[in-house]
C-alpha cells in the first residue's frame, strides 16, 4: 500500500461495521460516507474548484488541551472528560497516559452506560499497558470494559473486534495478524527492511480459529508439584495475567494470558541454555483447561531479554459454581541478574479471577 493509513484507534468515527467508504476531495473534505454509485460518480467529475467551494475550509493545527482541561473543571460533564482524553490520546503522548485514564474513568463515572466511553478506556489501559508508563492489571481492565462496551452494545462489530483479538480460539473469526511474518518476508524478498513494530503480536492474536474446545492431558508429571522451588517474588521477572474476556456463560471459554517481562533496573535476562520457560496451570473447581502446561520458545541466543508470553483456554462447565473463582498458576524459568551475574532457577505464582454467569 503506498497511500496514507489512518488508524482510529478510539473508534471515533463511531462506525460499527467494516469497510466505511469515504470519498475526500482534494481540500481534504469528507463529501460522502459509503456514497451510491450515482453519488461517487458526481464526485468524480466535480471540478476540484467546485468542490472547495463548497465549505469553508477547515482550520488547521493541534487541539487546545489547556482550553478542553478548563472545560472538564468548568461542568465536568461526561461529554468535556471525554474530548480531553480524546484529544491527550491522539495528541498527549505515552507520558500523558495516566492523565489519559484518568480522563475517561471520570467520563464513565459521570456515564457508566456509555459504550463508546467504555471502549475508550479499555483502550487507553491497553495502551498504557503496551507502554513503559504501565501500571499493574492494565491488560485485564482493559478487557472488563471492552466487555463492559460490548455488553451495552451487542452489535458493535469493532467493539467485539477487539475482545476477540485477545480472547479464546473459540471466538475467533480468523487468525488476527498471522499475515505480518507473510509481509517481512515479502518485504525482505523485494531488497527492503520491514519497519519495526513498538508491539509484537503473538499469542492470542496470531492464533487459528477452533471449531472446538479441546482438553489435552498432560504430557508429563506436574514440574513441581510440593512448591520446592525457591521463588522470585517478582524482583526479577515481572508477570501480567489477564483473562479474556474475564466473565462467561456456562460453556463458555476464556483465555488467559500470562506475560513475563524482565525487570531492567537489575539487568535480568534470561538463560536460555537452562532450559525453556514453563508454566502450570491448576484450573479451578468447574473450569476446565485445555493444557496443564505450556512452554515459551526461546531463541537460538545464550541470553535474551525479550518479554515473552503463554496462553492458556479455560471452559465453564456445568458443574463451574456461578461467581468469582481464582485461576492458580505458576512459571518456572533460568534467569540471570547482571551482565555477569549468577543464573539462577526459579518459580513464580500467579492467581487471577475468573467469573462464571448463570
Amino acid at each position: 500500500m503506498d497511500w496514507p493509513v489512518m488508524v482510529d484507534a478510539l473508534n471515533l468515527g463511531g462506525i460499527d461495521v467494516v469497510p466505511v467508504a469515504y470519498a475526500i476531495d482534494e481540500q481534504g473534505t469528507v463529501r460522502f460516507v459509503n456514497p451510491s454509485e450515482g453519488d461517487f460518480q458526481a464526485f468524480l467529475q466535480a471540478p476540484a474548484a467546485t468542490k472547495a467551494a463548497q465549505l469553508p475550509p477547515a482550520a488547521a493545527g493541534l487541539p487546545d488541551l489547556g482550553r478542553l482541561r478548563d472545560l472538564t473543571r468548568a461542568g465536568g460533564a461526561a461529554a468535556a472528560w471525554r474530548a480531553y482524553g480524546d484529544a491527550l490520546f491522539l495528541w498527549g503522548g505515552d507520558g500523558q497516559l495516566d492523565e489519559v485514564v484518568q480522563a475517561y474513568e471520570k467520563a464513565a463515572l459521570a456515564e457508566p452506560d456509555a459504550g463508546a466511553t467504555q471502549f475508550r478506556l479499555g483502550s487507553a489501559y491497553r495502551r498504557r499497558d503496551d507502554s513503559n508508563s504501565r501500571r499493574p492489571g492494565d491488560f485485564q481492565r482493559a478487557a472488563e470494559r471492552w466487555s463492559r462496551a460490548q455488553e451495552l452494545d451487542p452489535n458493535q462489530y469493532i467493539w467485539r473486534r477487539r475482545l476477540q483479538q485477545y480472547g479464546p480460539r473459540l471466538d475467533k473469526p480468523y487468525p488476527f495478524y498471522d499475515w505480518v511474518d507473510e509481509a517481512r518476508r515479502e518485504i525482505r524478498a523485494r531488497g527492503e527492511e520491514p519497519a519495526p513494530l513498538a508491539v509484537e503480536p503473538g499469542g492470542a492474536e496470531i492464533a487459528t480459529p477452533a471449531g472446538r474446545f479441546e482438553a489435552r492431558a498432560p504430557e508429563g508429571k506436574e514440574p513441581d508439584p510440593d512448591g520446592r522451588i525457591r521463588r522470585d517474588p517478582g524482583r526479577l521477572v515481572e508477570i501480567e495475567a489477564a483473562a479474556v474476556p474475564p466473565a462467561v456463560r456456562t460453556g463458555g471459554v476464556a483465555r488467559v494470558h500470562l506475560v513475563f517481562r524482565l525487570n531492567p533496573a537489575v539487568d535480568a535476562h534470561w538463560n536460555n541454555e537452562g532450559g525453556p520457560l514453563r508454566a502450570w496451570v491448576g484450573p479451578p473447581p468447574g473450569w476446565i483447561a485445555d493444557r496443564r502446561e505450556r512452554e515459551a520458545p526461546s531463541p537460538r541466543d545464550t541470553v535474551s531479554a525479550e518479554t515473552r508470553e503463554i496462553d492458556f483456554e479455560l471452559r465453564a462447565s456445568e458443574s463451574a459454581p456461578p461467581g468469582g473463582s481464582r485461576v492458580r498458576a505458576y512459571a518456572l524459568y533460568y534467569v540471570c541478574e547482571g551482565a555477569t551475574g549468577v543464573c539462577l532457577y526459579r518459580r513464580q505464582d500467579v492467581s487471577l479471577p475468573v467469573e462464571m454467569r448463570p
